[in-house]
C-alpha cells in the first residue's frame, strides 16, 4: 500500500527531474545538416509516410539558435567542417548530435584527404546511425533512442556525477595501457 493509493484521483506524483526530462524530450527541434544522399532519406522522414511531427519535431530550424538537435546527414568535407562546428557552437544548450549514415560516422568509402573521417572529429556525437543511406525508419529509431536518453538525463549536480560515472565506465571498457587503466579506475 503506497502513497499513490491514498491520494484522490487526478493527483500526479513525479519528480522535477522526470517532468523536465519529459518536457525536454518532447520539444526537440532539429537543425538539419544535409550534405549528400542521406539528406534525401532525412527529408523523407519528415514526409507524411514516416511523419516526424508525431515526435514534436516538425519544425526544422533554419537558425541554429533555436535548435537543440543537429542531424548530420552525409559526408563532411574538410571545407565544410568549420561551418559545421560554427553552427554547432551557435546552438543552445543542451544540444545533441545524430550522425546519419556511414559517411558522416566514419568517412564511408571516401578514404581521402578531402573528406573528414567521422564527424566526431568536429563535434561530439550522441547517436551513430549506420547505413548507406539509412532508411527513414532507422532515423526514427535513433530519434526514439535519443528521446529516451534525454528523458533519463539527470539535472544539476546529479548530472555532473552521472557524466563522470559514464566516462569512467567507458574508459574501463577500452583496452588501455596499464598506467592509463590505473588512472581510469581511480
Amino acid at each position: 500500500m503506497g502513497l499513490e493509493e491514498k491520494l484522490p484521483s487526478g493527483i500526479l506524483l513525479t519528480s522535477v527531474e522526470k517532468l523536465a526530462g519529459y518536457a525536454r524530450k518532447s520539444s526537440v527541434w532539429p537543425a538539419t545538416f544535409g550534405l549528400a544522399c542521406c539528406a534525401i532519406e532525412l527529408m523523407a522522414t519528415g514526409g507524411p509516410r514516416h511523419d516526424l511531427a508525431r515526435f514534436g519535431m516538425e519544425r526544422a530550424s533554419n537558425t541554429p539558435r533555436q535548435a537543440d538537435l543537429m542531424i548530420v546527414a552525409g559526408r563532411v568535407s574538410q571545407k565544410m567542417a568549420p561551418v559545421l562546428r560554427q553552427i554547432y557552437d551557435q546552438m543552445s544548450e543542451p544540444k545533441w548530435v545524430i550522425s546519419m549514415g556511414v559517411c558522416a560516422s566514419s568517412g564511408g568509402m571516401f578514404n581521402n584527404y578531402a573528406i573528414v573521417q567521422g564527424v566526431d572529429h568536429i563535434v561530439p556525437v550522441d547517436i551513430y546511425l549506420p547505413g548507406c543511406p539509412p532508411r527513414p525508419e532507422m532515423l526514427l529509431d535513433a530519434i526514439v533512442k535519443l528521446h529516451d536518453k534525454i528523458q533519463n538525463m539527470k539535472l544539476g549536480a546529479n548530472r555532473e556525477r552521472q557524466i563522470t560515472e559514464l566516462e569512467q565506465a567507458r574508459l574501463r571498457r577500452l583496452p588501455l595501457l596499464p598506467h592509463l587503466r590505473a588512472e581510469a579506475e581511480q
